[in-house]
């Protein structure tokens, strides 16, 4: 139970402070959930449920306060009126496609759901995006990761077969240069 509060925690935190390493964590549990300390299910929904809160949570903070904070002297200087109503175009013209593919690049999907509470987005349109994108993020990972784990023997002895080919080849290669090499030697030899 403690490890999947961790996840969770991680997962949450990573929308309030982008460097928290989530992803690792969530690759963790997966690994974890094929020795049976957890289940890779449970990884996933803690993950997602975590995560898409605390961006619903910054959403709302964002589209409350956000909007104020930047009209005050700090916040002009961070982000002027101009780019402002620039970031509301684009959330307006864009927005859904946006924040669904942004949320696939580990540090920017934590400063979407905020910017789409200030530009004032509307619910659905800022949070669906935010749940599908995270389902296929999270979900994949975790997928891939218990995945590889469960069938590492297999992989390891594929790497090994895949490496004794190329390391065969490589010797066919440097013989083959070599023979190609003496041969060209002995023709220029017979011509001098």
């Amino acid at each position: 139970m403690t490890f999947y509060a961790v996840i969770g925690g991680m997962a949450a935190l990573e929308n309030v402070f982008p460097p928290v390493p989530a992803d690792t964590a969530v690759a963790a549990g997966a690994i974890l959930s094929v020795g049976g300390r957890v289940t890779a299910w449970g990884v996933f929904a803690v993950t997602w449920l975590a995560n898409v809160g605390s961006a619903a949570a910054v959403y709302a903070g964002a589209r409350t306060v956000g909007r104020g904070f930047f009209r005050g002297r700090i916040g002009r200087r961070l982000l002027r009126r101009e780019q402002l109503a620039r970031l509301e175009r684009l959330y307006a013209r864009h927005g859904v496609w946006a924040i669904f593919l942004s949320r696939f690049v580990p540090g920017l999907r934590a400063l979407v759901a905020p910017f789409a509470g200030v530009a004032n987005l509307g619910w659905a349109r800022a949070l669906l995006p935010v749940m599908l994108a995270s389902a296929l993020w999270y979900g994949g990972l975790t997928f891939v990761a218990a995945t590889t784990t469960r069938n590492l023997g297999q992989i390891t002895h594929l790497i090994a077969a895949v490496n004794r080919g190329l390391l065969a080849l490589t010797l066919l290669v440097v013989v083959i240069g070599i023979v190609w090499f003496v041969l060209r030697r002995r023709k220029r030899g017979g011509h001098e």
